[in-house]
């Protein structure tokens, strides 16, 4: 409760600030202004290295951070909340231009009639390291709030131990996380091994998604963002290469898994699937990349632009 007060008097702070600041003109906003990205985050896929960035270029490149805090981080919005999220995204005027983050899945805003829809970017991480370092840090935290206690803090078995007990945390059911994400509200999304749901996170994937990177090439992912949404991203691949806060989270008394365990979890089909839709976006970024990049002397650079217009008609007097 405390923390909705906070935020509460917060956004009454900003919407009054904009008041005494002068009302914008026919409370329209310039079309690079009028811009909202969402950030629909996975957990354990470096997102909050990355989130950090967007909070300390929000200033100097004039744009609003706004954190999407769901009860229990729950990812499924009701029907309800849904109408709210989308109309307050929308028509927020004093938020835009407006970097949305949260613990949420996909939600297609066409299906609300909205005239101008945001623009979503995701990271995605190898399935199984991915479920080993959320098992630690409900364990052990991590550095960026060490003094937290967590849901499992004191159980010291390590996941290779889990795994050979057959445990719950470590089930090959708990990989089923990046492709409901990317599915988004429908319930099929959320049935665990559903061929369906894969199929339709590929398909928003592709064409619901400005871009997707992935937690091991994440340097790659800031400087196109950088190169192709500057008005946000201005700054952010040398801020991540030089900065404390893009490396400032890292999962404490995390064990690497034994062949063994890998082996044992590969055998399961919901693994196949997740690890499908990884590779899937893993080739889709490093197409992309391909097309935007060269490499120099070990360096990457964004290249120029390669295209241009002409017999342009009919001639200018």
């Amino acid at each position: 409760m405390r923390e909705r007060a906070i935020a509460r008097h917060e956004v009454r702070e900003i919407e009054q600030r904009h008041t005494i600041d002068g009302p914008r003109q026919d409370a329209t906003l310039d079309e690079d202004d009028d811009v909202v990205i969402i950030y629909n985050r996975v957990p354990k896929t470096a997102s909050t290295s990355f989130t950090n960035i967007a909070y300390d270029l929000c200033a100097k490149n004039k744009y609003h951070v706004l954190h999407i805090n769901t009860t229990k981080n729950n990812p499924v919005m009701s029907l309800q909340d849904q109408v709210r999220f989308v109309k307050n995204v929308t028509s927020w005027k004093e938020m835009k231009p407006g970097f949305y983050h949260g613990h949420i899945s996909y939600l297609d805003f066409a299906k609300f009639g909205v005239k101008k829809k945001p623009i979503y970017i995701n990271v995605i991480r190898d399935p199984i390291e991915r479920l080993v370092s959320y098992y630690y840090f409900l364990r052990f935290g991590d550095d960026y709030r060490p003094g937290l206690r967590r849901r499992k803090q004191g159980d010291k078995k390590t996941f290779d131990e889990c795994v050979a007990a057959g445990g719950s945390d470590c089930a090959p059911e708990k990989l089923w996380l990046q492709i409901p994400f990317f599915c988004g509200h429908s319930s099929e999304c959320w049935n665990v091994g559903s061929r369906w749901a894969l199929e339709q996170a590929k398909y928003n994937l592709i064409n619901e998604y400005f871009l997707v990177g992935v937690t091991e090439e994440l340097e790659d992912f800031i400087m196109l963002l950088e190169a192709t949404l500057p008005r946000f991203f201005r700054g952010a691949t040398e801020l991540y290469r030089t900065g404390k806060k893009s490396h400032l989270r890292k999962t404490t008394e995390k064990k690497l898994p034994t062949k063994e365990t890998i082996a044992k979890l590969q055998q399961s089909e919901i693994w196949k699937m997740e690890n499908e839709f990884y590779e899937f976006a893993l080739e889709q970024f490093q197409f992309v990349r391909a097309h935007a990049v060269r490499e120099k002397d070990g360096e990457l650079y964004i290249l120029a632009q390669n295209f241009f217009y002409e017999k342009i008609y009919p001639k200018s007097n």
